[in-house]
């Protein structure tokens, strides 16, 4: 009975360990760099340990005697990128909690995959998504308005939201750049709360994209990478 209980009781003392290491390293981060840090947990590569803090990943070793901070951690065998995969699980939501009433709706076929994206409307990697997303079937497509880049990208994000149709106006200017014409002067509020809720999710850049399983990918994606995502979400 022992020999089969002295496993188990040295990997719960060394699970109780890596916690205490790792809330010791969570106290003392947040008293060095003076902010919250969410999470810290070891990487599993070279002795390092992972700090999200501020929508961000930086690396240190246990004494806190060098930081890694911008880079890419890239694992040698697979040449994985480990930075990349954590960033999207941390950053990911869950997908029903987003606010779909101040989102655009299209849906293609019968709707049952589902995407969401968080876009500007003078943003070109935007507009390269929209031709690509065209191509989509059988998905429901919530296409956030997002102003970040410019006085423009507002007036027209307003006039986007406040015309009749707001899925044809949309496509006709990203599509085929027939600019919207109409009022601005609608009931706006869901643009100004959309970029609220950008900020909010530390999104900071266009085009932003969420997943029906919350995973977060920021900027372009090829079309094959996005069906390939969108089948893989049950």
């Amino acid at each position: 009975m022992l020999k089969k209980l002295l496993p188990l009781v040295l990997m719960l003392a060394f699970a109780s360990q890596a916690v205490a290491d790792e809330a010791d390293i969570k106290k003392a981060m947040e008293a060095k760099l003076g902010t919250k840090i969410e999470s810290v947990t070891k990487s599993g590569y070279l002795g390092l340990y992972e700090v999200y803090a501020d929508g961000n990943i930086l690396y240190t070793d246990e004494k806190m005697t060098a930081f890694i901070a911008g880079g890419q951690l890239i694992e040698g065998k697979s040449m994985k990128n480990v930075t990349e995969e954590r960033m999207r699980k941390l950053t990911a939501i869950r997908f029903g909690d987003l606010p779909f009433e101040r989102a655009i709706k299209q849906v293609r076929g019968d709707g049952k995959r589902v995407l969401a994206t968080f876009e500007d409307p003078n943003c070109g990697y935007c507009k390269r998504l929209a031709k690509d997303l065209q191509k989509l079937d059988n998905v429901t497509i919530y296409t956030f308005l997002l102003p970040i880049l410019s006085e423009d990208s507002i007036r027209k994000s307003k006039q986007i939201w406040c015309s009749a149709d707001r899925a044809k106006t949309w496509n006709d200017w990203m599509l085929d750049g027939k600019a919207p014409a109409g009022r601005d002067d609608c009931d706006t509020s869901a643009v100004s709360k959309n970029q609220e809720f950008g900020r909010k999710l530390n999104i900071s850049g266009t085009p932003t994209m969420f997943f029906g399983d919350g995973e977060r990918v920021p900027g372009a994606m090829p079309l094959a990478r996005i069906e390939q995502r969108l089948n893989q979400v049950k």
